[in-house]
Parts: C-alpha cells; structure tokens; sequence
C-alpha cells in the first residue's frame, strides 16, 4: 500500500509515517519510480509505534524493542522490554515525588519566614 493508505489506515499523519522512517522504526519497500510501498503488516507496526511514543518511550528504545514484536504483536521479550521500562518509570516517578516533597518543605518554610519577617537561610546542598 501506498503512504497516504497507510496514513489513513492507521490515523498517523504521512508527515509522521515519513518521520518513522527517517528514524529506522518504519522501512517501506520502494516502487521502481521510488514510491513508498508498505506491506499490510506495516498497519499494525505503527499502529505499535503510536502506542509506544503515547507511553513516553524515546524512538530509540522503541527502535530496540521493535524486532520483538512481529507485525505489531508482542512477545514475551517485548512484554519483558515493556515492564523494564515500567520500572524506570516508577522509579523516576518515585524521584520526582521526592522533589516535590522537598520543595513544599522549602516553600512551608519560605512562607513562614516571610509571614514572621525572618530571613531565609538554605544549606547547601
């Protein structure tokens, strides 16, 4: 199938499925005139390239994970891949919710001291 077939099979712009390419995560056969020409597996590859960005994942972790998932379905390597990267965010998530904390100690602390006219002193750190 054609690029624009493509595109409106799957809801991903042409701009995107071009993008996709120039990032490895999609690779079109070419007509002899170089037109793009996408086999049927391709609808459920972006289809899996959608959903992963939607994640949060970089193109390059997607690039990595792709191989283990023929058209567009998941193997257990790809579930394994999924759930590492679960766990990095639950960790970052676990990192961010500590500086939020720490930065609501230093705002209590800030507004005390501005409503009792007390300078503001910080350790460093």
């Amino acid at each position: 199938m054609r690029i624009g077939e493509l595109a409106a099979r799957t809801g991903a712009s042409v701009r995107a499925l071009r993008y996709y390419e120039e990032q490895a995560l999609l690779v079109p056969d070419r007509s002899p005139s170089g037109q793009r020409r996408y086999p049927e597996s391709a609808v459920g590859r972006v289809g899996l390239i959608r959903e992963l960005y939607a994640a949060g994942l970089s193109s390059r972790a997607i690039v990595e994970m792709l191989p283990h998932a023929p058209d567009g379905r998941a193997t257990a390597t790809l579930l394994d891949r999924l759930a590492e990267e679960r766990a990095r965010l639950d960790a970052r998530i676990t990192e961010l919710a500590d500086s939020r904390a720490r930065l609501d100690s230093v705002i209590d602390g800030a507004t005390t001291n501005l409503r009792t006219g007390r300078s503001c002193r910080t350790g460093a750190g």
